[in-house]
């Protein structure tokens, strides 16, 4: 675990900052990253990331993990702490007028891994990792996680059959390469190390679950529930006429991972409908769908789905007048629709963390929301969700919906102008795209004019510090 890049991106669902070893908060934050996605604990570290003014020694730490374990039913198993040396430049704070600081602080980590038992406190609470909180569930969310903690860790489990010289050599290089530009640092440690850490083989170096669909030539081998089924249909249901089968073309798709992924995408992409419109002197091309939503709908159902299920795989249809992606299994511990813009859990985190080092997914947690967006942004009506016992699907629109520039146009300079057709071609922009569309002025000049149409309701911001971007109200 990378702890410097960690704490740079501040508080969130994967790390948390204690200024003290207060053993409640830390039996609290034990709790909430076990029953989620797992993470870290840096103790030594204020909200915001800069270096609590009293020194905590390692005996003192000791002390209170062994008193915040007896607040935690089952015991949550965690690491060892690790002591980190702080130098100024790792604090997430970008304040300029900060009073000066030592070279370097010493600080303690504490890597808490994502268990398959449902975990409480000795109050009874059931807490679990909300954004930068730990948040308790309620009687239904608890039994929703604790159904899911019962099926076990299918994605950990050993493939048998499987040795290690089923990886594909090719494989593992892009994804170390892809892992290299994502952390701003080239790998050199040792390779089976590694594997091992993400989950890709166990302790004795067989390949499981997740190093089989990840880095596997053909993982459909020995989980052949892992490939892709796509249907392009004429009309807007199944059915042709005569009771003919009513699609033009059908696919399936196989590989690791990564290939499904781009397969999926690139048969997507040439079956969509594509229409353009002349604005003055220019041609613009409009597509049925919003790229963004299309390949977060897929990547979030290959990251998601339940791999345990046998004889079901996910299946794409496109049908005349909307694109469905079906993913076998319900949705995950206590996800659902209502609350799935704000919370996150996972029934594959090994699979999610190597599609996020991967680059497939953007930022943990934040693609369904986005997703919305973009839809909204280009005219079509929100992503529909449906929710099954041993289903989801998400559902895309292609009609768009005729709307009348809103009154707040008119009142935009030539520069916010600028900003807002970028949002609405890329889906967000941030202040560094913005100098780079508007050079020649001044950052502070556009900075004031990205405030102003925060403060008009025009956009809203999204993030802070250097995640700091803004989308369309």
């Amino acid at each position: 675990m990378l702890y410097p890049d960690l704490i740079k991106s501040g508080q969130g669902p994967r790390i948390a900052f204690l200024e003290k070893a207060d053993p409640m908060q830390i039996a609290e934050t034990l709790v909430a990253f076990a029953n989620t996605e797992g993470g870290a604990i840096i103790i030594g570290l204020k909200a915001n990331g800069e270096p609590a003014k009293s020194s905590i020694d390692s005996i003192q730490l000791e002390k209170a993990l062994k008193a915040a374990e007896e607040f935690c039913n089952p015991t949550v198993v965690t690491g060892n702490w690790e002591e980190l040396s702080l130098s100024p430049s790792s604090s997430s704070s970008q304040e300029t007028n900060q009073e000066a600081k030592p070279a370097s602080r010493k600080v303690y980590a504490l890597r808490i891994p994502r268990s398959i038992e449902l975990h409480a406190l000795s109050d009874g609470r059931v807490l679990i990792r909300s954004g930068t909180k730990n948040r308790p569930l309620g009687g239904q969310e608890i039994l929703r996680l604790a159904s899911t903690k019962t099926t076990g860790d299918f994605e950990a489990e050993v493939v048998p059959g499987a040795t290690r010289d089923h990886f594909s050599k090719k494989m593992i290089d892009e994804y170390l390469e892809k892992r290299s530009e994502r952390t701003k640092r080239p790998f050199d440690g040792n390779l089976d190390d590694l594997l091992r850490e993400i989950g890709a083989i166990d302790n004795d170096g067989n390949p499981t679950v997740t190093g089989i669909l990840l880095f596997s030539e053909y993982p459909q081998q020995w989980i052949p529930q892992s490939s892709v089924v796509f249907a392009k249909f004429v009309g807007k249901t199944p059915r042709g006429e005569s009771g003919l089968a009513g699609y033009s073309r059908r696919e399936e798709l196989t590989g690791p991972l990564a290939r499904l992924i781009e397969s999926a995408w690139n048969l997507i992409w040439s079956e969509m409908a594509v229409s353009a419109v002349v604005k003055g002197l220019e041609r613009e091309e409009t597509y049925e769908y919003p790229q963004f939503a299309v390949r977060e709908a897929i990547v979030n159902a290959i990251s998601h789905r339940d791999y345990r299920l046998k004889g079901r795989r996910i299946e794409i249809r496109m049908y005349s007048d909307r694109l469905e992606v079906i993913s076998p299994g319900g949705l995950p511990g206590f996800i659902t629709v209502e609350n799935i813009k704000d919370e996150h859990f996972s029934r594959n985190p090994r699979i999610v963390n190597g599609l996020f080092q991967w680059g497939y997914i953007e930022e943990l947690g934040l693609g369904i929301d986005r997703m919305i967006e973009v839809m909204k942004q280009a005219g079509h009506k929100p992503p529909n969700f449906d929710a099954r016992p041993y289903s989801f699907a998400v559902t895309l629109y292609n009609a768009r919906e005729k709307q009348s520039p809103p009154d707040w146009a008119r009142s935009t300079n030539q520069r916010q102008a600028l900003a807002l057709q970028y949002i609405k071609d890329h889906g967000s922009i941030t202040n560094r795209e913005y100098r780079q569309i508007c050079q020649g002025v001044s950052a502070e000049t556009l900075r004031l004019d990205l405030v102003d149409m925060v403060e008009k309701g025009i956009l809203v911001k999204v993030g802070s510090k250097k995640g700091t971007h803004y989308i369309l109200k």
